[in-house]
C-alpha cells in the first residue's frame, strides 16, 4: 500500500521536528465534534522513525493521522538538551496549536504509550479516546525478556546501520509469529537513542492513572517478550472503565505484523459513540 504521508520540518517549542502527516482534507478538520472526525496521533516505539507507522497510517483514509519524529530519531535534529516525557507532551500541544487542532485521539504504541498517557493527562480537554497498544505505566512495568533489555542499553547497537535492522528484528519481532518489515527503519542517533531511554526510565504513570476519565482501549499480545501483557492487565486495572484486548502470536509490534486486524479494532473503537 502506497504512502499518503507528508513530511516538513516545523519549529516548535524551541525544537525542529520532522512533522508527518497522512489525509489532510479540509473534511478531516480537529474542530469537528464527532469522534470519527477527530484527527488520530501516533508514537511508535524507541528508535522508531514515522515510515514505519505507514503500514497503520495509510490504512486509515477516513481520518487525519499525524505524528512526528522524536529528537534525534528519524530526520528529527539531535536534542539540544534531555527531553522528559511531560516536556514532550507539551510539545505535542504545541504543534497541535500550531496546526489549529483542538481535540485529537491518541495512539500510543511501546515507548509512544507514555508520550500519549501523559497528553491525555496534562491536557484532558483536548483529549477525545485513548489507544495504548504493547506499552506499559514506565517506572512500574513488568520487566521483559532480560537479554533484550541489556541489550538496549547500548546506543551503538542501535545507531549504527550495519547492526539496526538486525537488532530491531530481534527487539520488535520477539515473540512473533509473523514477521515485521524493517524495510522502512533508519537509524538513530547515538544521542537520540539514549535520551529516549532517560526520559522513559525516569517516568511513571502509575500515581494518575486512576484519574484518566476518556474511553481506554488497551492492546497487547500474551506473546510480547519486550512488554510481558502483565503491564497491560496492570494498566486495565489503574484506568476506570477502560477495555483490554489481548491478541495472541503478533509479537511486540502486533499491529505492525497483522495491520489489518489491528486497525479493524482500532476503528470500531475511535468509531463508537462512547
Amino acid at each position: 500500500m502506497s504512502s499518503t504521508a507528508s513530511y516538513s520540518m516545523i519549529g516548535v517549542a524551541g525544537r525542529r521536528l520532522r512533522v508527518g502527516q497522512w489525509h489532510t482534507s479540509p473534511a478531516s478538520s480537529g474542530k469537528s465534534s464527532s469522534p470519527a472526525q477527530r484527527p488520530l496521533v501516533i508514537f511508535g516505539g524507541i528508535g522508531m522513525n514515522m515510515e514505519m507507522l505507514d503500514p497503520i497510517a495509510s490504512r486509515m483514509p477516513g481520518r487525519r493521522v499525524l505524528s512526528f519524529d522524536m529528537p534525534g530519531i528519524g530526520q528529527s535534529p539531535d536534542p539540544i538538551f534531555p527531553y522528559t516525557i511531560p516536556h514532550m507532551a507539551l510539545t505535542l500541544a504545541a504543534l497541535l496549536d500550531r496546526l489549529h487542532i483542538e481535540t485529537v485521539d491518541l495512539l500510543g504504541i511501546s515507548w509512544g504509550g507514555a508520550v500519549v498517557q501523559q497528553f491525555a493527562f496534562q491536557h484532558r480537554a483536548r483529549t477525545g479516546k485513548l489507544v495504548l497498544a504493547a506499552t506499559s505505566a514506565g517506572g512500574t512495568m513488568i520487566p521483559g525478556n532480560p537479554s533484550m533489555i541489556s541489550q538496549m542499553l547500548d546506543p551503538m547497537e542501535y545507531s549504527v546501520e550495519k547492526t539496526l535492522r538486525r537488532n530491531l528484528a530481534m527487539f520488535y519481532n520477539g515473540g512473533g509469529a509473523e514477521r515485521v518489515s524493517l524495510n522502512a527503519a533508519t537509524a538513530p542517533s547515538p544521542l537520540g537513542w539514549s535520551c529516549q531511554l532517560a526520559a522513559f526510565g525516569s517516568w511513571s504513570s502509575a500515581p494518575f492513572l486512576p484519574l484518566l476519565g476518556m474511553p481506554v482501549l488497551i492492546m497487547a499480545d500474551a506473546d510480547d517478550q519486550l512488554i510481558p501483557p502483565a503491564n497491560a492487565h496492570f494498566l486495565h486495572n489503574a484506568i476506570p472503565g477502560s477495555q483490554l484486548d489481548m491478541a495472541e502470536g503478533g509479537g511486540h509490534l502486533f499491529m505492525l505484523s497483522r495491520p489489518d486486524a489491528f486497525i479493524a479494532k482500532l476503528n470500531a473503537f475511535l468509531d463508537a459513540s462512547k
